[in-house]
C-alpha cells in the first residue's frame, strides 16, 4: 500500500502518549510518509472542521485509547479515512492495539495484511419547532438524560413516524454496534458484534417494568421528544461529551450516518476474546 501522508492523533495526558507521537513521526518521515499532527490535552479542544490536507491524508494513527478513536472517527465522519488505534493503557473493546506494538500494527497494515473493520455510525440532529439546531455524529452513542444524577426525566419515543411510547426513565441511550459494549451494557443492554448493523434502544432505570432494550435495524428513525414540565434540564450526551441541552419541546432524531467508520483491526485478539477478557 503506498501511504503518503499520515494524521497523527496524541491525547497527551495518556502515559507516554508525547514519546511515541515522536518515535511515530520520525518513523513515518524516514519512510517517506509525511505525518500531519492533532495533539490535545484534557478535552477535545480542536475545531471540527479539519484543514483540506487532513481531509486528503491515506489514514490515522490515534494514541490514546477508546475515548481518542470515538473523537478521530467523528473528526472524520464525512472524509472516512482508516484508523489505527493504538491504545496507551489497558486494551479496550476499539483500540486492541499496545503501544509496544504499534509498528508490526502499523507495517501490517502498510503490506494490507490486516482487516478494515467498517463500523455503523449513528447521526444525530436537534431540533426546535422544525428548525435544525445541532448535528451531531457518533460511533457509540448518544443519550438522553437528567441533568442531576437519578432524576426521572420524561421522553416521548416515535420509530420511524410511529408513536412507541412514554419512557419515565433516568434517560435513554441509543447506541451502535459498537456502542453496545459501552454504556448501554451497563443499562442492561444487549451486545451486538461490532460490524453488524442495527441500533439499540435501552432505557436507564425505567420505571416501568415493560420499557425493555430494543433491538432496531439499521434504515429505522428515532425520535425522541423532550415533553414539558421536566422536573430537571435534559442534557444530551454524545459519544460520552455532553454536547446540548435540549429545551421541552425539541426533538432530537437518530438514524444511520450516511458514512461509516473505518478501523485497522489487529489479528492479535478477535472482539470474542477481548469481550471474554473484560467481562470476565
Amino acid at each position: 500500500m503506498s501511504l503518503s501522508s499520515i494524521v497523527v492523533v496524541a491525547n497527551l495526558d495518556k502515559r507516554r502518549a508525547l514519546e511515541y507521537l515522536k518515535a511515530i513521526s520520525q518513523t513515518l518521515v524516514s519512510r517517506g510518509v509525511r505525518p500531519l499532527v492533532l495533539s490535545y490535552r484534557g478535552q477535545e479542544s480542536m475545531t471540527p472542521e479539519l484543514e483540506s490536507e487532513y481531509k486528503t491524508a491515506d489514514a490515522a494513527i490515534v494514541l490514546g485509547g477508546d475515548g481518542t478513536v470515538l473523537f478521530t472517527c467523528r473528526l472524520f465522519s464525512r472524509h472516512p479515512i482508516p484508523i489505527l488505534g493504538v491504545n496507551l493503557g489497558t486494551v479496550g473493546f476499539i483500540t486492541d492495539v499496545l503501544g509496544e506494538e504499534w509498528l508490526a500494527a502499523f507495517e501490517a497494515f502498510e503490506r494490507s495484511e490486516t482487516h478494515l473493520s467498517e463500523r455503523f455510525m449513528l447521526h444525530i440532529e436537534v431540533r426546535r419547532e422544525g428548525a435544525l439546531l445541532l448535528e451531531e455524529s457518533a460511533l457509540n452513542d448518544c443519550v438522553l438524560s437528567g441533568a442531576s444524577a437519578s432524576r426521572l426525566v420524561v421522553l416521548d419515543v416515535d420509530l420511524s413516524g410511529v408513536f412507541l411510547g412514554q419512557y419515565r426513565a433516568d434517560g435513554i441511550i441509543i447506541a451502535s454496534p459498537t456502542g453496545s459494549t459501552a454504556y448501554s451494557l451497563s443499562a442492561g443492554g444487549p451486545i451486538l458484534h461490532p460490524e453488524s448493523e442495527a441500533m439499540i434502544l435501552t432505557p436507564i432505570c425505567p420505571h416501568s417494568l415493560s420499557n425493555r432494550p430494543l433491538v432496531l435495524p439499521p434504515g429505522e428513525r428515532i425520535t425522541v421528544s423532550v415533553k414539558q414540565n421536566q422536573r430537571i434540564p435534559v442534557t444530551l450526551t454524545v459519544d460520552g461529551r455532553g454536547v446540548f441541552t435540549p429545551r421541552p419541546g425539541d426533538t432530537v432524531s437518530i438514524s444511520r450516518h450516511p458514512k461509516k467508520a473505518l478501523l485497522v483491526k489487529s489479528d492479535r485478539r478477535s472482539f470474542y476474546e477481548i469481550v471474554h477478557d473484560k467481562l470476565n
